[in-house]
């Protein structure tokens, strides 16, 4: 049967957390071609017969074995050796003041005793909590911050085509949050930036369980070759008459563009990352507070929740590849054991693929684009292999809850 995105054809579910192996992983965002050329998939380990499990939670087997107090020591020493003495900044943390950046900017500054600069990639659209959130951070976290303000009709516009040509509503954040922090620590010449858990984590290749992040994500040396919104740059820029500085905030740095040495590192290499408690911790420390009500598509209220797109970005990623906003929640709850795998079915069953209306209206105004034509878009991307339509609509031919 045929299959888009080259989508591994046979659908294989994990017998560990409610994954399958349709799960994208992560690749630089400016190669994201509507082909999917080059695309990584969540890889299955075979360990007997009919059962498998995934390298999310293989991933986390290997932490269940690390020392974390010798990977304190390893950040100390990192930071140790740069941390500044004269009052500079000695380390970038990009974030929107969200659970993760409150944790690690929270601990670089007050527990490591480092003078972190926080910068800010704003979402598409605020969601009053989110927004009151990033507040929060700074002012009661107590943090510097630059804050980079987009292009307007570039960030529509941009917002627009990715959701045309690859259903993909969330690429402008990615590319704007993945390359601010390298893109700020280059311009005031920061020797650190920190991100918070590392792609492996949810199910990049186990080998990618590093302290590093590979520099493929934030440098590259010829712009020809690179995509946005899933157009190539020069093809971009010419239909719609833009200049490489309009685009610029979304691509990764150029090497001549680096006057100083950078080093962009997981924060939760050295720490034990386990969201619900990096929760609890910004609730703590800068009044984080959860969504006041559930978050469409999951059971949950308090991951992703400044942006009134990123419902709409996982009920996409349910579209695609099969895998909605509760299938990611519950499987990291798993692997946290948080939810036994038996429940994370039943959450899946019942919230997995919710259309998300509370937002919709708002985002599709914001990009001129009229719901029956995301609707259209949304059929239009529904790999055959993945799909049937039925007399009650599209049902998914595999589904955890039925296997």
């Amino acid at each position: 049967m045929k299959t888009l995105f080259n989508l591994p054809k046979e659908v294989i579910f994990c017998s560990k957390c409610v994954y399958s192996n349709q799960r994208p992983a992560s690749i630089p965002e400016f190669l994201h071609k509507p082909s999917r050329e080059g695309a990584r998939y969540l890889n299955m380990k075979k360990i007997s017969h009919n059962k498998y499990i995934c390298d999310a939670c293989s991933v986390s087997k290997v932490k269940e074995k690390i020392d974390w107090k010798k990977r304190e020591k390893e950040l100390i020493k990192l930071l140790n050796k740069h941390r500044s003495k004269d009052g500079k900044y000695d380390c970038v943390v990009p974030g929107s003041g969200g659970k993760d950046s409150v944790y690690a900017s929270h601990l670089l500054k007050y527990k490591y005793g480092m003078n972190p600069l926080t910068v800010t990639w704003p979402p598409i659209l605020y969601t009053s909590y989110g927004y009151e959130n990033f507040k929060n951070w700074i002012e009661v976290g107590g943090f510097d911050n630059i804050t980079f303000k987009q292009n307007g009709r570039i960030i529509r516009l941009l917002t627009k085509l990715s959701i045309q040509n690859l259903l993909h509503p969330f690429q402008t954040f990615i590319l704007g949050q993945k390359n601010i922090g390298p893109r700020i620590a280059a311009k005031y010449k920061i020797p650190l930036v920190f991100y918070g858990e590392a792609e492996a984590e949810y199910g990049n290749p186990i080998h990618e369980l590093t302290s590093k992040r590979d520099s493929s994500y934030w440098v590259q040396k010829n712009f020809n070759k690179l995509y946005l919104a899933g157009m190539p740059l020069n093809e971009l820029t010419k239909k719609y008459k833009l200049s490489l500085g309009d685009l610029k905030p979304y691509l990764p740095l150029d090497k001549t563009e680096i006057k100083n040495k950078i080093e962009v590192h997981y924060l939760g290499y050295y720490k034990k990352w386990i969201p619900q408690e990096s929760y609890y911790y910004s609730v703590e420390h800068s009044k984080f507070k959860a969504r006041p009500f559930r978050t469409q598509g999951t059971y949950s209220k308090y991951s992703s929740i400044d942006d009134k797109i990123d419902d709409l970005h996982y009920y996409t990623t349910f579209i695609k590849f099969g895998i909605g906003r509760a299938t990611y929640d519950a499987s990291q709850e798993v692997r946290n054991n948080h939810l036994t795998r038996e429940e994370a079915i039943k959450l899946v069953s019942r919230y997995d693929g919710e259309y998300p209306d509370k937002y919709i209206d708002e985002v599709l105004d914001y990009i001129d684009l009229k719901k029956t034509d995301f609707n259209k878009l949304c059929d239009k991307f529904r790999s055959p292999h993945l799909w049937k339509k039925t007399s009650n609509g599209w049902k998914l031919r595999h589904a955890v809850y039925e296997q």
